[in-house]
């Protein structure tokens, strides 16, 4: 199923400062789009001008909120090569995802093809410079027209390009981090390790909450004793303690991240023990109250690194490695960027050639 190409006719002019762009504020002259209906599957995949979607008021995602997304980014090598970063791991997920909210799943290797083309049409919007990338959003949508809560018959696949900076304005700074104990993000059984739309509805009033009080994100505790963190906004959450890089485990309320697991894979080859785990924000503090909390830091495909220099909990806020980006943050960053950008050595082949 390759993509029919209708090329706009009114292209957009492209960034001039890539140093300047914003997350998600700019986008590129097209996306691509797929259709469902049961009588002939996912079909009629083309690559058309970005714009505006046409959609009933009684359309089921409004109402129902059935809609799922990925995120993923492009960048150029030094040789010129056009990258993307483990593509497959981040359709294979969003499958996943539509298998949880009764979404019909697609063919990977399909909109794989479909996405390159759309990469190669669009090339000369990918910025180059270290820390930013032309994000890339695919999103499923159900398109019934119908007031009355059932899975939809229909649906629609789109996939939109931005061009983007660092996800949070001052790059890799730390930030600061509300622990969240009266809201929950998600509990197991629910959608909480599925990229679901609707769980990042239900993360704002938190996140308000937490910029209210001066801090740039909420960490989510487990659903049930709010006592074990999860994850923090759009990020998985890493704690170095006494020098071993400790991550909370898969356990049904949380989203399985690409970047995570990428981490997971560089720290142990950097020669860290690693540990998946149930790890509470009590054993955090207690880490930090004896000098054992050397670093904190959030992993996304948005941010990729984000440090973690300040955490408040029921009031009381420790600062963490001093409010600096640490070591072991800095070099995973350094490592993982490099191998995205084409800038280093790709042991695990990671890094696809858009050909």
């Amino acid at each position: 199923m390759k993509p029919k190409i209708i090329k706009s006719q009114n292209l957009k002019p492209k960034f001039e400062d890539a140093s300047k762009l914003k997350f998600g504020r700019t986008f590129t002259d097209h996306m691509l789009t797929m259709k469902y209906n049961p009588e002939k599957g996912w079909h009629d995949m083309q690559i058309e001008p970005h714009g505006n979607l046409s959609l009933d008021p009684a359309c089921t995602v409004l109402h129902y909120g059935q809609a799922i997304f990925e995120g993923m980014k492009a960048y150029v090598s030094p040789e010129g090569e056009l990258l993307l970063f483990r593509p497959d791991q981040n359709f294979a997920r969003m499958n996943s995802s539509a298998r949880r909210l009764s979404i019909p799943e697609f063919d990977a290797d399909a909109v794989m093809e479909g996405l390159f083309e759309l990469v190669k049409l669009e090339k000369d919007w990918i910025p180059k410079q270290r820390g930013t990338a032309l994000y890339i959003r695919p999103t499923i949508i159900a398109t019934d027209d119908f007031l009355g809560l059932k899975v939809s018959d229909t649906y629609l696949f789109f996939i939109i390009l931005s061009p983007v900076g660092p996800y949070f304005a001052n790059g890799m700074s730390p930030i600061s981090i509300y622990v969240e104990d009266e809201y929950v993000r998600a509990v197991k059984g629910g959608t909480g390790d599925a990229k679901v739309a609707g769980n990042y509805a239900a993360s704002l009033l938190a996140t308000q909450k937490a910029k209210k009080n001066g801090f740039d994100q909420v960490l989510w505790l487990d659903g049930v004793e709010h006592k074990y963190c999860e994850e923090v906004g759009a990020m998985n959450m890493f704690f170095v303690i006494d020098n071993t890089v400790v991550t909370p485990a898969l356990s049904g309320s949380i989203l399985p991240g690409i970047t995570r697991k990428s981490i997971i894979q560089v720290a142990k080859d950097f020669g860290y023990k690693v540990e998946e785990r149930a790890v509470s924000i009590e054993e955090v503090f207690e880490a930090h109250e004896k000098g054992l909390l050397n670093e904190a830091f959030g992993a996304g495909t948005a941010a990729v690194i984000t440090p973690v220099g300040k955490l408040c909990y029921k009031g009381k806020t420790i600062v963490v490695n001093n409010n600096e980006t640490g070591e072991i943050a800095q070099k995973f960053y350094d490592r993982l960027t490099g191998i995205q950008m084409g800038l280093c050595e790709d042991p695990y082949g990671w890094s696809v050639v858009v050909k």
